[in-house]
């Protein structure tokens, strides 16, 4: 299985220059044999390219342009496709390819196809588990420590409660006292007299 990029070389575009040198770099980089498929020389593989991309993963217009990339005759993707799978560490799924032991797509492979970890990479995960250990142990202690600083705001908070209730006792008493006071009973008192002295005017006027 061989890896082919429809690649156009005398494109006039820059963002196609560019997505392809990406494309191209990159397996270069990580040692992916592959063949460049020249559209613009070739008329055959610009036939082919187009006969073989899925409809779905046409453009509007129903012309793909490069690079796409395929794995012998089966459609891989085009470069936003191939970009995300390198993003997420899958482009050897991405290609149809396996990948190299050691790589991070191998390890998260073999965690999904398995739910194990590989043997190479135990050792690491021990460590790793080392620290797990010692940060749960932290916590606990921890939580003493956050129980006791938020017991110390409560504590501040209902003694400032308290003082504007006894401030408001305070302000409350003279308040009482002036409205205790007995300017009415004097009233009253003052009162007394004067019904007296209507009877005594009344008893005068019956005899």
């Amino acid at each position: 299985m061989v890896v082919k990029v429809f690649i156009a070389s005398q494109s006039g575009s820059t963002a196609i220059k560019k997505k392809q040198q990406d494309v191209l770099g990159f397996l270069e980089a990580n040692k992916i044999d592959f063949k460049e498929m020249d559209i613009a020389a070739n008329e055959d593989n610009r036939k082919w390219m187009r006969e073989n991309v899925p409809g779905e993963k046409r453009p509007q217009n129903g012309i793909p342009l490069p690079p796409q990339i395929f794995n012998d005759e089966l459609y891989c993707g085009d470069y936003d496709s191939f970009f995300n799978a390198k993003e997420d560490h899958g482009v050897y799924a991405f290609l149809g390819l396996a990948p190299p032991p050691g790589s991070k797509e191998a390890h998260q492979a073999a965690i999904i196809q398995n739910g194990e970890v590989p043997e190479s990479d135990k050792g690491d995960l021990g460590n790793e588990q080392h620290l797990h250990i010692a940060a749960e142990d932290q916590p606990e202690e921890n939580i003493e420590m956050l129980h006791n600083h938020f017991e110390q705001p409560t504590d501040l908070n209902a003694k400032e409660e308290e003082q504007p209730e006894s401030e408001e006792k305070e302000e409350a008493e003279p308040v009482t006292e002036d409205e205790e006071e007995q300017p009415v009973t004097e009233e009253e008192d003052e009162e007394e007299p004067v019904t007296e002295e209507a009877e005594a005017l009344t008893e005068q006027k019956q005899v």
